[in-house]
């Protein structure tokens, strides 16, 4: 068990903002090791993938489970016994888990909080009784406020997680831990008003990666965490090729000839801070409208800025980090659609989704979520498809569509502009600069020939006789589709099966100036 640190988060925030008891937080009065061990155990499980939580001992709470200020506390001459008693009974758990201990000192009174991060080794089973000379030992789980044992569809549920670490939660081991930032960790830590900022400068960048818990394995070979890398290194991509939002600007519709790209990468939440702010500032638009009979007048916006907000954050959240496919948000004069890989769990129903029901059975990535909560990005718990119908339906805009495919290969969530703002909002198209056709390479220009009518990408890679499918899909079908030579038959849901691939107006013409024949 890791004592005597800092917890990477802000106790009075978890306790003041984060009021009631819930999954991921549990308050006792006092040092109940049946209770405490039991809880950690289901902490430890993570059986919604939420990141574990917090044990606070020495806060009591009321019976709707608030907690009461000033707290109960514990006696500073007990603190050492408990430590000691704890650490004999964390070593009934099985396998063995440790969580970070940390003494805080809360309105004069001593709280002990226990973080607990979703473990790597589970299921987890804990004795019923610490102390019982004959121990029986169970599996245990969260289930909203309550610690409760896991028994039979839950159990073989929780079995079926056995070694499935979520990818954010695993180490990378192509990478070390110089690959991590310590000022992007400082920065965060006093973002999140953390007391182990004061601490973070004098501590090695693997040291304070431990206590953050994004660094972990021996400490003769530590590895970065993928979420460490995603947050705290400068250049993400690095290591996920696929890490970054495109911001694409159709101002006169995707039939149009006038495309605007705009790709962000980076930390995790510093390029998704940067997208929001690059598509508030140019593409929302606030239109107000006077009426002679009274004072007040109407305010609304083509795009309520929260419904943008909530949409890309769960997007960074929910999105597979394997995928190479970035995030891709695209605006036109009718909608704003925001498209990220994979499409939900398959636990959400489809006709839950069209009406705004969609609740996730499990979470993808634990511990993305557990920062973007810190930084105040997102909520979790299910909340981003019921924002966004809220925030709509009070902007008068039209219901969000939210659309994903039979295989749950693609998300997209479509935000339609409201009618009133696009008719009273005048035609306005942006200068910019035109851009030049790429020089057709020799790859491309065999793409080009390769294409005949509408064809599938395994077709076109066979007829150029490639076998190797990321190349082909790196040196030749990319460039050829970011020249806009060829295009996608289904460009909304590009990993979808029936996929295929044509040439554009472009590309015939360009065939036709070689003399070739499309």
């Amino acid at each position: 068990m890791k004592t005597g640190n800092k917890l990477p988060i802000n106790l009075l925030d978890l306790l003041r903002q984060r009021t009631v008891e819930g999954e991921r937080i549990e308050y006792k009065a006092g040092w109940n090791p049946d209770a405490v061990i039991r809880t950690l155990c289901a902490f430890a499980n993570d059986f919604e993938n939420l990141g574990g939580g917090y044990v606070v001992m020495g806060q009591d709470c009321d019976a709707n489970g608030q907690p009461i200020f000033p707290p109960v506390g514990l006696a500073t001459n007990q603190l050492d016994k408990i430590q000691q008693e704890l650490l004999a009974a964390c070593q009934l758990i099985q396998p063995p888990y440790f969580p970070v201990l940390s003494v805080e000192l809360v309105e004069g009174r001593n709280l002990m909080v226990l973080w607990a991060p979703g473990g790597q080794n589970r299921p987890y089973k804990a004795p019923d009784a610490v102390t019982a000379k004959h121990k029986v030992w169970h599996p245990y789980i969260r289930r909203y406020s309550s610690t409760v044992q896991a028994k039979g569809e839950a159990e073989q549920e929780l079995l079926s997680l056995t070694a499935k670490v979520p990818f954010d939660d695993r180490f990378h081991q192509t990478a070390g831990v110089e690959a991590l930032s310590k000022p992007l960790m400082q920065a965060f830590l006093q973002e999140v008003g953390s007391a182990l900022a004061d601490d973070a400068a004098d501590l090695s960048v693997e040291a304070l990666g431990r206590q953050m818990n994004v660094v972990g394995g021996p400490a003769e070979s530590p590895w970065p965490k993928n979420v460490g890398l995603l947050f705290f290194s400068d250049a993400p991509t690095q290591f996920f090729p696929g890490a970054q939002i495109d911001v694409v600007d159709f101002p006169q519709g995707t039939g149009g000839d006038v495309i605007v790209e705009k790709p962000f990468k980076g930390p995790l939440a510093r390029m998704t801070r940067e997208a929001l702010d690059y598509i508030q500032r140019n593409f929302l638009r606030e239109t107000v409208i006077k009426h002679p009979q009274q004072a007040e007048a109407t305010r609304l916006w083509n795009f309520p800025f929260a419904a943008v907000e909530e949409a890309l954050v769960n997007a960074v959240y929910h999105r597979n980090y394997e995928s190479l496919d970035p995030i891709e948000v695209r605006i036109t004069p009718d909608e704003l659609a925001i498209l990220s890989y994979p499409g939900p769990d398959r636990s959400v129903r489809l006709e839950d989704l069209r009406v705004g029901r969609a609740v996730s059975r499990r979470y993808r990535n634990r511990r993305i979520g557990e920062f973007l909560k810190e930084l105040k990005l997102t909520e979790g718990r299910a909340t981003g498809i019921p924002k966004i119908l809220k925030v709509m339906e009070a902007n008068g805009s039209p219901t969000p569509v939210f659309e994903t495919d039979e295989e749950r290969l693609s998300f997209v969530v479509r935000l339609p502009v409201h009618s009133l703002v696009k008719r009273l909002t005048p035609e306005v198209t942006p200068e910019v600069t035109p851009e030049v056709t790429p020089e057709v390479t020799p790859e491309v220009q065999r793409v080009l020939l390769a294409v005949q009518g509408e064809v599938t990408r395994l077709a076109i890679q066979q007829a150029l006789g490639l076998k190797d499918t990321e190349h082909f899909r790196k040196s030749y079908l990319r460039p050829a589709l970011a020249s806009d030579l060829i295009e996608m038959t289904l460009p909304d849901t590009p990993r979808s099966s029936k996929q295929r691939y044509r040439l554009t107006t472009q590309g015939r013409q360009w065939l036709a100036s070689q003399g070739k024949k499309a």
